[in-house]
């Protein structure tokens, strides 16, 4: 398919060519069959203007994909969904313990450890094979925002602080063998050297291209309530301030629990039924 010879507005500010590939790669990666993406791409291009923000092409087509199926709609706006955990990190931090814990790995989120200078909040602990990981989890609601290299270098020096200690324990086993920095938008380069250098394991959206956070999320299949368009912002929030944070824990209890009518749940238990199974 050719891109029509329309400019688009990105968040940054900058105005490039509509690339329709990019919009069929996304679409494609949502799970979408090739009907439906041959529809989505014709009826977006009909409603391209020149100017038109990035973000409301992704909303067209959002909305297209949705009258066909909330499974592949919810996983073609997963990214936003991944913002729509703010304002706080601490649902990010409970959405990425669940996706280490799928993966196998005993997690504990929040926990606080003593340094050889001074405590330290870690955001998730995560064990497996005999291995001991301090992850922290850097949230961004801006979508442009990247975590710098002083976040590698402050995480970086809080695990040697912790590492002082645990090598102070008669048994090396209880300390930690690596730093992970997890963010749901990009480094800059220069975090990422010095990341790579020290020896941090360095996840991102779309890094490094075998573990991204984008990967890790599609592997598992576990979706972020933020994804359910069923739910209002406000119930999302409720949810939230309960450490509900996958669709895979919402069940009619749960929607009870936070004051949903009734005649509301049909809808919203089948949009989790179509996200959470594949077929």
């Amino acid at each position: 398919m050719q891109s029509h010879h329309t400019n688009i507005t990105k968040r940054s500010g900058d105005v490039v060519p509509f690339d329709v590939n990019k919009l069929i790669r996304s679409l494609e990666r949502s799970g979408a069959g090739e009907q439906d993406i041959q529809r989505v791409v014709e009826e977006v291009q009909r409603s391209l203007v020149d100017g038109m923000s990035t973000h409301k092409v992704y909303q067209l087509a959002y909305s297209i994909l949705r009258k066909k199926s909330n499974r592949i709609a919810g996983k073609y706006r997963l990214k936003k969904a991944i913002f729509d955990l703010g304002p706080t990190g601490y649902p990010f931090e409970r959405f990425v313990g669940a996706l280490l814990e799928h993966q196998g790995y005993r997690v504990e989120v929040g926990k606080i450890v003593q340094g050889r200078c001074v405590q330290h909040e870690v955001d998730v602990i995560a064990e497996k094979d005999d291995r001991k990981f301090m992850i922290e989890c850097k949230f961004h609601s801006d979508p442009g925002r990247k975590s710098d290299v002083k976040v590698s270098l402050y995480i970086h020096s809080r695990f040697l602080d912790i590492e002082e200690q645990w090598k102070k324990q008669p048994s090396g086993n209880a300390g930690f063998h690596q730093g992970w920095i997890v963010t749901n938008t990009r480094f800059t380069d220069d975090a990422l050297q010095y990341g790579k250098c020290a020896g941090l394991n360095m996840i991102s959206w779309d890094y490094p291209s075998a573990g991204s956070l984008k990967q890790r999320i599609d592997q598992s299949g576990l979706h972020p309530i933020t994804a359910l368009q069923s739910l209002t912002k406000r119930e999302k929030q409720d949810f939230l301030e309960k450490d509900l944070v996958l669709c895979r824990n919402l069940n009619k209890q749960a929607l009870e629990s936070i004051g949903i009518k009734l005649n509301r749940m049909p809808q919203i238990l089948r949009e989790i039924s179509e996200l959470i199974n594949p077929d």
